[in-house]
Formats: structure tokens, sequence, C-alpha cells
């Protein structure tokens, strides 16, 4: 605060150890505004409790997503070996606790996809295991885990040969058919920590639907050839609806502080898609606009005098002009 001239005490961190108190900081009269990141339940808890104060506030979530990656068949059979270990190395990056780490991967069954499967298990059977972010994050991270495993038609490919159940951050990549996705709604909710699943559909048309079927997301990749991206451009589409970032042959982690970046989306990745909590745009979160009429110059402040004494861009009757 200091560096930058504003008030010691803008920013402030208050401790506590139950939910207790960010209730009683959403609900206080003094608050306008709350960011948070963390679990689809608590995020959905706090947007409730703003919407019921007696004066409601925004509540800006980033909460629960499994950012797809759909693998192009054609590009598949000829880099199936380099696109698992560029998964991999995604899947495990931070013990798997990115908000935007690859937890699902779809793509048609096929003997390419058999290889991208077999190589991308022997690297997550390669890799490490580490420590999670707190005894929490591990416990959930164990739990889940073990509940998606033990689902339906999941199979499980690949664990950390380092690891035993009982050790948090245990890398795991398991495989389902597009038909038992589709059929069981828990398969589509995030598992928080260094995890995936592949989805093994029939054809093209049952790789749409399982796109259809999915909620809203942070981010969506494709990866694929220029060739066969121009005739997936419907696939393209169907993505803009589900998520507020797309990538092309890259991987979902990795957030740029930057103009461009849009990172959030539909809901449940976010509580509200039209604005990102990183980048440039992120402080639109907490300010409101306010209109100036006839007011004299000297009330003005001063990005809106006309001699513009801060020497800034400003759009003045539809021309950008400093």
């Amino acid at each position: 605060a200091k560096k930058v001239r504003i008030e010691e005490n803008v920013f402030q961190h208050v401790y506590g150890k139950s939910f207790e108190v960010g209730k009683a900081l959403v609900e206080h009269p003094l608050t306008k505004g709350v960011g948070f990141t963390g679990s689809l339940a608590g995020g959905k808890a706090l947007f409730d409790l703003a919407q019921r104060r007696p004066e409601p506030i925004p509540v800006f979530a980033e909460m629960s997503s499994i950012n797809p990656v759909i693998l192009l068949p054609e590009s598949l059979s000829q880099q199936a070996e380099k696109t698992a270990e560029m998964l991999v190395s995604s899947i495990t990056l931070g013990v798997g606790q990115f908000c935007t780490n690859p937890g699902l991967i779809l793509a048609i069954d096929n003997p390419a996809l058999e290889k991208f499967i077999a190589v991308l298990s022997a690297r997550i059977e390669a890799s490490a295991v580490g420590t999670m972010l707190h005894e929490g994050i591990s416990a959930n991270y164990v739990a889940k885990l073990k509940q998606s495993l033990a689902q339906k038609g999941v199979t499980l490919e690949g664990k950390s040969s380092a690891a035993s159940e009982n050790v948090a951050g245990m890398p795991a990549v398991a495989s389902v058919s597009a038909t038992n996705f589709f059929t069981n709604e828990l398969l589509t909710e995030e598992v928080f920590g260094p995890y995936s699943l592949i989805v093994k559909c029939k054809d093209n048309h049952e790789l749409r639907h399982v796109i259809h079927h999915l909620k809203g997301q942070l981010t969506s990749s494709v990866i694929g050839d220029e060739h066969e991206l121009a005739k997936n451009t419907d696939l393209l589409q169907s993505l803009q609806e589900k998520a507020g970032r797309l990538i092309i042959n890259g991987v979902p982690t990795g957030v740029e502080v930057c103009p461009s970046m849009q990172h959030g989306g539909p809901f449940p990745s976010t509580t509200d898609s039209r604005f990102t909590s990183v980048g440039v745009d992120a402080i639109k979160r907490f300010v409101r606009p306010v209109s100036f009429q006839n007011f004299p110059q000297s009330l003005l402040p001063g990005e809106l005098k006309d001699e513009n004494p801060m020497n800034i861009w400003r759009l003045y009757n539809n021309e950008w002009r400093k």
C-alpha cells in the first residue's frame, strides 16, 4: 500500500477457522462486493448470502471447472505421444491445484486414442507425488478421486507408482465411455487435483453430444491441425457457449495477466460470465460507471476535464484522443 501511496488499511487479512468469518464479512452492511476463489459449495453459499441481504451485492465467485480438452482424430493419429506429453505436464502442474487443470479429455475411440492413453498412463505412473496446499484440499482430493473411480464404467488407466491410497497429491488418469458419462452427473463434477478423466466417444456425433452435455467452464481446448479445425467450426462454435477462453493446440494451465485474458465462464465455473478475475479488465468487477452531465470544468474529475491534465487516452466525441 505504501509503495503505491494508498491508505495502509486498504488491504487486510482476516484469519478464521470457520465459515462464520466469511459469512460475517459478506453480510456486513459496509461490504459492497465480494471476490471468491474456491469450491462450488463455498461460492454458491456466499452468493446466496449476498442476495439475502437487505441490500444485495455482487459476488464474483470462481468455482468449479473441469476444462475439457478435445482431441481431434487426424491430429491425434499423427502426434499421440507428443499430445500425451503435453497434457501430463498440465495435469500434474502444481499438484493439479490450478483452476484451469485439464480434468476432462474427449476423443473418438480408435487405435490412436489407445496409444495416447498408454503413453499418458505411463507418464502419470512415473510422476512424482506432491504435497497439496492444506489438509482439507488433500482429504477432498482423496475422497473425490475414490468416488470418481468407483463409478460405473470408469477404468483406472494409471496412477503414480510412487504413491499409496493414503498419500495426497497422487496423479491419476481414468477413462469412461461416453454412454456412461452421459448417465452419471457426478462425472461432470470437478475433482480438484492431478486427475483427468478420458471420455471415449464412438463418433463425431457422440463427441458433439458430450460437449452439449457439459456445464459452464473457464476454458476449453482443441488439439488439431488447421485443416481439421476448418472442418469442425461447428464444434468451436459450441465451445464458445460453454467457456470463457478457447485454446487451440495448447493446454489451459498458465494464465497470463494481460489485456486479452478472460478468466471466467458460464456457471458453475463462475457466478458472472461477463467478468474476468485475471487481467486488466478484472478491476471492472469492483467499479461502477458514473456519468457527469452539465458539470462546469472546475467540478469535473481530472480524467474528464477538457484540457486533459492527466494526459490520458479518452473517447471524445467518438474519437480516441490524448
